[in-house]
């Protein structure tokens, strides 16, 4: 999962109102609940001691809320909703409500966007419709390519001045593919995207598909279902996409596994893993984490740690984190300072859900992180743990 969206969380200072809310019940007293929930929420924040601005506008975005398939985590501060994010599966009822130092986002990992992030492109010889597929709820369209639109269709003759346009219209071909190509390798960066599928024309997939950059190329499926012309079923292309999702998901949990059990172990000097919150803290602190791994049922994602106002303001002890800064220290669970600093950090996260389970790969506490460099004289904060 990657956490961009959460920027605008990592610019105010807090405390927090944090609320994941249910929002699919299609029965017919749906608004009435949804209203209830709506007051509880507000009356639970207040409870908690958010401020009355804080409990308003959280309310206000609550009831605005329309039914969807799923929920929404809102996020608030200082009188205002800062973040309103669509969830992937409904959380519990009544709903998850948070007043703390920092916005509760572990619970994102359980209920938020579970498949990567996905742009989708319509291609044919004219151009292509870009759709985006991710975190923010039901796939919306993202952009549109439009190539050149003469010369477009060859002849079957076979004279000197046809055999000419014929080759021009290969040139518009190729043309076009190399600017979706293009548009695409800028639009799947802009949206953070983790893999791209092609529908629509077979010639132009596969000359647009030639065209991308290799980092984007190798994260690229086709399907030969869909595509621009009015009337076409979105039914059997929802379904392949849905599946490489699937595919992709599983294939970066099982890798991230895989890496972090071979770097947990010290070679020639390096240890290119950590787990357990002491080396976590350390790692995050010093932007040394690439990809964070958190076991949603491991017991360490509820210790408490230390943080400050950014995001890489993290000790272990109180008395540490005055050497960080941070005059007025506030106690947080360590998984919502560490997804914090994930974001902050353009790290990954992969949420395990007993993908490897009662193996040696899985962290131990829960907590665990591949390195962007690794340490070469053991993990700080006895963070390294060898298996037996």
């Amino acid at each position: 999962m990657n956490l961009a969206f959460l920027d605008p969380l990592l610019h105010k200072p807090g405390p927090w109102a944090s609320v994941y809310f249910d929002t699919s019940d299609a029965t017919e007293d749906a608004a009435a609940v949804r209203e209830l929930q709506a007051r509880g929420a507000r009356d639970r924040l207040a409870d908690l001691g958010a401020d009355e601005a804080t409990c308003r506008a959280v309310y206000d975005t609550l009831g605005g809320l329309a039914p969807d398939d799923a929920g929404r985590a809102v996020f608030a501060t200082d009188g205002e909703t800062v973040l309103d994010v669509p969830l992937a599966a409904p959380p519990p009822s009544p709903p998850l409500t948070s007043w703390a130092v920092l916005p509760r986002l572990g619970p994102l990992l359980d209920y938020g966007e579970r498949d990567p992030t996905c742009l989708v492109a319509f291609v044919d010889r004219r151009g292509a419709d870009l759709q985006l597929r991710g975190t923010h709820g039901r796939p919306r369209p993202a952009d549109e390519v439009r190539g050149r639109q003469w010369p477009m269709h060859r002849t079957g003759r076979a004279d000197w001045s046809e055999r000419h346009f014929q080759l021009a219209v290969q040139n518009t071909w190729d043309e076009n593919a190399a600017r979706i190509a293009e548009r695409l390798a800028a639009d799947a960066e802009r949206a953070h995207a983790e893999m791209l599928v092609l529908a629509g024309d077979r010639r132009e997939r596969r000359a647009v598909r030639e065209r991308l950059p290799e980092s984007l190329r190798e994260v690229t499926v086709e399907s030969d279902h869909g595509g621009r012309a009015a009337g076409s079923s979105p039914r059997l292309l929802d379904a392949d996409i849905a599946q490489a999702r699937e595919d992709l998901a599983r294939e970066h949990t099982t890798e991230a596994l895989e890496r972090f059990e071979a770097g947990r172990m010290p070679a020639h000097g390096r240890v290119d893993a950590a787990e357990g919150v002491p080396a976590l803290v350390d790692a995050a602190r010093e932007h040394r984490i690439d990809t964070l791994l958190v076991r949603l049922d491991g017991p360490d994602l509820h210790q408490d740690v230390w943080v400050g106002h950014e995001p890489d303001q993290l000790a272990v002890r109180r008395t540490d984190s005055r050497y960080l800064g941070e005059p007025a220290p506030a106690a947080a669970r360590a998984d919502d300072a560490l997804l914090r600093s994930a974001a902050a950090t353009g790290a990954d996260v992969v949420a395990l859900r007993g993908a490897g389970a009662g193996t040696g790969a899985m962290p131990v506490g829960g907590l665990g992180a591949l390195l962007r460099w690794p340490y070469t004289d053991g993990v700080p904060g006895g963070g390294h743990r060898a298996t037996a």
